[in-house]
């Protein structure tokens, strides 16, 4: 591998302050074997390029659908685009004047990403701060990330990811070594809670957690907090005394529930399931922010 090695992001957002120390960038890597029901990057989980539909900056001029060969562009649906049909030319996006449809996901190469996040290297040399890899799973693209890295840490920035984990344990092996701070979620230490909200067991989450304690240098434990999930005490509890476990553990957050990414679901034709869902209660993050830190772990409501 080398600079030349391409891998598949759909997003790479400049002055983040939340996913790391300092000013940061992040780049988000496209696909992921979880399906968590509060999502908020939905068109991250399927790993080749897709299309995005907003409704609202369309005009109805049906440019795109003259322009489909497959007669995929249905005018009456609220997605616009029939997916058994659709072979994903962009044909119909290349002839959208609004930007309406918008294809997610392309394929960089290390080389291009690298020269991309040069232009901001001023402000993570005066913020100590650096690079965020992001998703997406970034661990389902080890070696990608691997060059990609090695690159970021040869300018002198600060590295950091963003996991859930649910990967082969050899990519964990190639990848942490690389990463200066590793941000990892876990959802429920409940196995049947786990695969009933996110599509799949934690039993290689957790393992693979452990596994990155060997060669992580920082870890941080990143804890979506979803009313009927696990926003009780019990799972906080559970979820802390795992991690108190960890050596390289610097701190928990708690992030609340929120639904920013409800309307990406329409966008790319999937029916959100959680629109009634309400986020837990000021008072209630601090009750668990202070079970957390009752049991020794330093502890932050909202990204740091």
């Amino acid at each position: 591998m080398s600079k030349d090695s391409k891998g598949v992001i759909f997003n790479i957002q400049k002055f983040s302050l939340h996913d790391g120390p300092g000013i940061r960038t992040i780049v988000f890597f496209k696909g992921c074997h979880m399906s968590c029901l509060w999502c908020s990057n939905p068109e991250s989980q399927d790993v080749t390029p897709q299309i995005m539909f907003n409704k609202n900056l369309c005009t109805r001029c049906g440019r795109c659908e003259a322009e489909c060969e497959n007669s995929a562009i249905d005018m009456n649906s609220s997605y616009r685009i029939n997916k058994n049909k659709c072979i994903k030319c962009t044909k119909c996006v290349e002839a959208c004047l609004n930007g309406a449809l918008v294809l997610e996901g392309k394929e960089c190469s290390v080389e291009k990403i690298i020269e991309e996040l040069k232009k901001d290297s001023v402000h993570y040399r005066r913020s100590k701060g650096g690079i965020t890899l992001s998703g997406g799973e970034v661990l389902l693209q080890p070696d990608f990330a691997v060059e990609l890295l090695k690159e970021c840490k040869s300018y002198g920035w600060h590295t950091a990811i963003e996991t859930a984990m649910h990967v082969d344990s050899e990519a964990v092996k190639k990848v942490i070594p690389y990463v200066d701070l590793a941000m990892i979620d876990i959802k429920s230490m409940n196995n049947e809670i786990h695969k009933k909200f996110t599509g799949v067991n934690n039993d290689t989450i957790l393992n693979n957690i452990k596994l990155s304690d060997e060669f992580a240098k920082e870890i941080i434990i990143r804890v979506p907090v979803i009313e009927g999930v696990n926003a009780d005490f019990k799972s906080i509890r559970d979820i802390s005394e795992f991690s108190k476990s960890l050596t390289k553990l610097k701190r928990i957050d708690l992030l609340p529930y929120h639904n920013y990414g409800e309307s990406k679901y329409e966008a790319i034709g999937k029916e959100y399931l959680l629109s009634d869902l309400k986020s837990p209660s000021e008072d209630k993050m601090e009750k668990l922010k202070s079970l957390v830190e009752s049991m020794g772990i330093p502890c932050t409501i909202g990204a740091q």
